[in-house]
């Protein structure tokens, strides 16, 4: 068992590396969370189950505390949901996993994944300073832990692909962000200390707690940040109910979208403030079609972004003078952000296909050994650590459901778009958007993405069936 925090740089780069000192109950839940699963399955359906095993781990299972058992990946409260979820899910409900999307792009993507570690093993067998090489049990486990992080994608894109799955999706977040609430504004008014109260130990710095002369909450989450977006999800979730339901429903809803939005603004953080400003417009008033192609536009950015970047083509001064405008203290954050960014590219352009793998090769360090800077954004991190090809593997295949959404929703043709595939597109669509300032890519995202590649899939079966019938019902032509 190992106690320390994890290796991601965006986390441990932070703060010192510290030991925690987790209570027994800690150990008790991770340790009894596959029993829950396993009553989930017996007692759901197979969509609800794999709702509340994904969700519910991420939300209450302990930080930080993992089991690092011998040649298998680590399970914590990130890889154990989902790995619970298939072997319960292949014992009790004898059903098979297909990690093969239906189209060739997606199938691409897949391989790319699962074999960018491998390369990034054999072109990194070289020590740097202090630092030891890669060896080949590297990318066995990295690929290991790339398909188990992928795990709810497709476990979602089997059982959650439906319009009425992805609602009950919808109401599981806000179910989930009400209930919430309490230990929010707890920690918002005495500051952080329900994961102290319940297993013993802080997850972070206590210090990024405080904010504008209050606390931002943190409960079960790594950093107040993912509890912020955490937050955003289920104000989007609710707004989407509130603009769907009854209208004898709409005073209930309100309320509820009311709360969620103060949750939001008690966690204290401008980015998912900055992102609610733009979603839930669009969720309360926009078309679905309009929906999805502001989803498109923000994951082709997204996926753009760094190759902007790489060319100087974002002006990153004007960026910055415009938040001054608005906060001093955003801005030297955002400036700060900016400089290590720009010596972490600099660094993976020594080499850019393939990256400089784990360890914190991809950082600049000082004669100690010691890294000279951190990592937030999620694609800064995966192209150090993988290069292009693992990053366009990875973020090619989180935006491939939002590109097949939109392929198929946005045909003259095409049939109408559930409005809660639109709003889940939008949440998944911002979640992405948020990879490029931090790094909050979790189960939950997963999950979205999942269910939406499953219903886009079907979408796509369901044209090509209609075209066929069309094909076959149209007479045949005659020579008079």
């Amino acid at each position: 068992m190992c106690y320390r925090q994890p290796k991601a740089p965006f986390l441990s780069l932070r703060q010192p590396k510290r030991v925690i000192q987790p209570n027994l109950f800690a150990f008790v839940m991770l340790l009894s969370w596959p029993l829950v699963v396993w009553q989930l399955y017996s007692r759901l359906d197979a969509g609800r189950a794999l709702i509340w095993t994904v969700l519910g781990g991420y939300l209450i299972l302990p930080p930080l505390l993992k089991f690092d058992f011998p040649v298998v990946p680590d399970l914590d409260k990130d890889t154990l949901p989902a790995v619970s979820a298939l072997v319960i899910t292949a014992l009790k409900l004898r059903e098979r996993l297909s990690f093969w999307p239906e189209g060739r792009l997606g199938r691409l993507l897949v391989v790319m994944f699962c074999a960018s570690p491998f390369f990034t093993v054999l072109t990194n067998t070289d020590a740097v300073g202090p630092l030891p090489g890669m060896r080949l049990y590297d990318s066995a486990a990295a690929v290991a832990n790339q398909a188990i992080f992928a795990l709810p994608m497709f476990l979602a894109r089997r059982d959650l692909a439906t319009p009425q799955a992805m609602r009950t999706l919808l109401a599981a977040l806000v179910a989930a962000g009400l209930a919430y609430s309490l230990p929010m504004l707890i920690e918002a008014r005495l500051s952080p200390q329900v994961n102290v109260w319940v297993y013993g130990y802080f997850q972070h710095d206590f210090f990024q707690t405080i904010r504008f002369g209050g606390y931002r909450p943190v409960v079960f989450l790594p950093h107040g940040l993912w509890v912020a977006f955490f937050a955003l999800m289920c104000l989007a979730a609710s707004a989407v109910f509130l603009r769907e339901g009854p209208a004898e429903r709409r005073p209930r809803q309100l309320a509820v979208f009311l709360w969620l939005g103060l949750m939001l603004y008690i966690c204290k953080s401008f980015g998912p403030a900055a992102y609610a400003l733009v979603m839930l417009p669009l969720i309360l008033f926009a078309s679905t079609r309009l929906q999805i192609a502001v989803a498109a536009a923000a994951v082709a950015l997204v996926l753009a972004y760094p190759l902007l970047r790489g060319l100087h083509l974002v002006p990153l001064d004007a960026i910055v003078d415009f938040f001054r405008s608005l906060s001093p203290d955003r801005a030297w954050s955002l400036e700060f952000r900016f400089r290590n960014e720009e010596a972490l590219l600099a660094r993976a352009s020594e080499r850019p296909l393939f990256g400089w793998g784990g360890y914190a090769r991809n950082f600049l360090h000082d004669a100690a050994g010691q890294p000279t800077g951190i990592a937030d954004g999620g694609w800064i991190i995966q192209i150090g650590i993988y290069g292009w090809l693992g990053y366009l593997a990875e973020f090619g295949l989180l935006a491939l459901p939002i590109w097949l959404l939109a392929r198929e929703g946005l045909r003259r043709d095409g049939p109408p778009l559930s409005p809660y595939a639109a709003g889940l597109a939008l949440i998944f669509a911002f979640n992405l958007l948020d990879l490029l300032p931090n790094f909050t890519l979790v189960p939950v995202s997963w999950m979205i993405g999942g269910a939406l590649l499953g219903h886009a899939e079907a979408l796509q079966r369901a044209r090509a069936a209609g075209t066929q019938a069309a094909a076959r019902a149209r007479p045949p032509r005659t020579v008079i």
